[in-house]
């Protein structure tokens, strides 16, 4: 099906999860197809993203695993934690998952180059090298990348990508944010036995979750030592003569003294610098592109997908819109994503996961007809480790249909519950599905059918 008038009939930027996907189905409808990638094959969630920091929280919960199997009979001595061991195998399954998508563009022949590129028009695009193609469709999938703010010092600061290649591990870390991908890393640098501090600029954390998720995780975290600090932002940033780090917050005359400031406070659309003014592509607010429907741009060649987008930042509908675009422009198919019912988790610790509506949300919308149901308990885990935290499972439900609009978990292996939850919440199941279906125990997953 190769148009002879170009070099290729799609080209993609960025080879993430959302520009593979796109690039090996549209080969597979016989497309003639290229990729080109700045860094590695793979995008953020491989290579510096969700699979490595979620390798880090694997590796982080053996502190409390091995602590708590004394009370399970076992004798565990001389318990030590070396930081490059972890570090170094967790970059080695990053260079598997690099090769192994690398792989993939090769079994489907799609063909890419190592080098960045950019947009010279509507088909046109330059790499790097300076070498000029010229493609049918472009496709943009360059994702989003970490936002670090303006303030005296940011230079001492490392962001998300650079904190997979600490040398060792920090005593004392300083986390500004407290979204997801702070909280994450919050966990994980606590368990491994470091003084963690968060300092956020409002006094809401995880933004978006619901409100009993959030109170509880920030119950149980304080309780395992995280220290937080609220309505306060970075002033400056001392560099000490030992390599240690002064952080000064605004309106707070003595510092934060630290080994490592983790600056999570958001990422933005990754498109300075593609040349997409030549194209005459709209950009948001944020920086991001703007896409109708069907994820075309203002230029009716170019399409975009993924992160750079701005819709929903999460690598599952990066790969879902990949494949959409694939099958409507390539295969004929009418494809579409729906962007309701999306599940998402954070990797805390403990971890939580949401799917739906939250309670606010809901009244928000349906005023007094939701009714919301909540089973708080003791996991069966943290009894013999003598730890008090409890989980908490919460549904809302329409009072008038009796549907669940959302269901939200924080508890021990949260986000494997929850992917099982969102089909019947997708599904549009009611309460009585839930309250029909018989119980699995022992098990947390069981309280979701017996809450009352």
């Amino acid at each position: 099906m190769t148009d002879t008038a170009y070099d290729f009939d799609l080209f993609v930027i960025g080879a993430g999860s959302g520009g593979v996907r796109a690039s090996r189905i549209a080969a597979g409808y016989g497309a003639k197809v290229a990729v080109a990638e700045e860094y590695r094959i793979g995008g953020t969630c491989v290579i510096r993203g969700c699979v490595p920091k979620k390798l880090l929280v694997y590796g982080s919960h053996f502190a409390e695993e091995l602590q708590d199997a004394a009370n399970y009979g076992w004798t565990v001595e001389k318990m030590t934690f070396d930081w490059p061991t972890l570090r170094n195998a967790v970059a080695k399954d990053v260079d598997r998952l690099n090769t192994a998508y690398t792989n993939t563009l090769d079994n489907n022949k799609v063909e890419h180059f190592l080098e960045r590129a950019t947009i010279t028009g509507p088909h046109g695009i330059r790499l790097a090298s300076g070498r000029e193609l010229t493609a049918k469709v472009i496709l943009v999938a360059t994702g989003a990348w970490p936002v670090m703010p303006e303030f005296e010092g940011a230079e001492h600061a490392i962001t998300s990508n650079e904190v997979f290649d600490l040398e060792t591990l920090p005593k004392r870390v300083v986390i500004a944010g407290a979204g997801y991908i702070a909280l994450e890393f919050a966990g994980i640098f606590n368990a491994l036995g470091s003084h963690v501090t968060v300092v956020n600029r409002s006094e809401t954390i995880l933004r978006g979750y619901d409100a009993a998720l959030r109170d509880r995780l920030l119950q149980i975290t304080m309780a395992r030592g995280i220290e937080y600090k609220f309505n306060c932002g970075i002033e400056r940033v001392e560099k000490q003569a030992d390599g240690s780090l002064h952080v000064f917050m605004k309106g707070q005359d003595d510092p934060i003294h630290a080994d490592t400031l983790l600056v999570a406070t958001g990422r933005r659309p990754k498109t300075d610098g593609l040349g997409l003014e030549n194209a005459d592509i709209a950009l948001g607010e944020h920086g991001e592109i703007k896409v109708d429907d069907e994820a075309r741009t203002s230029c009716p060649s170019i399409y975009a997908v993924g992160d750079v987008t701005n819709r929903v930042q999460l690598t599952p509908v990066a790969i879902r819109e990949g494949q959409a675009f694939a099958d409507r422009v390539f295969g004929g198919k009418a494809a579409s994503v729906h962007y309701d019912c999306i599940p998402s988790a954070v990797f805390s610790q403990p971890p939580l996961a949401s799917v739906g509506l939250t309670e606010a949300q809901a009244r928000e919308k349906f005023g007094s007809n939701v009714k919301v149901y909540t089973s708080d308990f003791r996991p069966m885990k943290n009894v013999f480790a003598h730890r008090p935290e409890r989980g908490l499972y919460k549904l809302v439900v329409d009072a008038q249909t009796d549907r669940v609009l959302g269901a939200h978990l924080i508890g021990p292996e949260a986000p494997e519950v929850l992917q099982a939850v969102a089909i019947a919440v997708k599904a549009g199941l009611t309460k009585a599905d839930f309250d029909a279906t018989v119980a699995l125990h022992p098990s947390m997953a069981e309280e979701l059918v017996l809450m009352r």
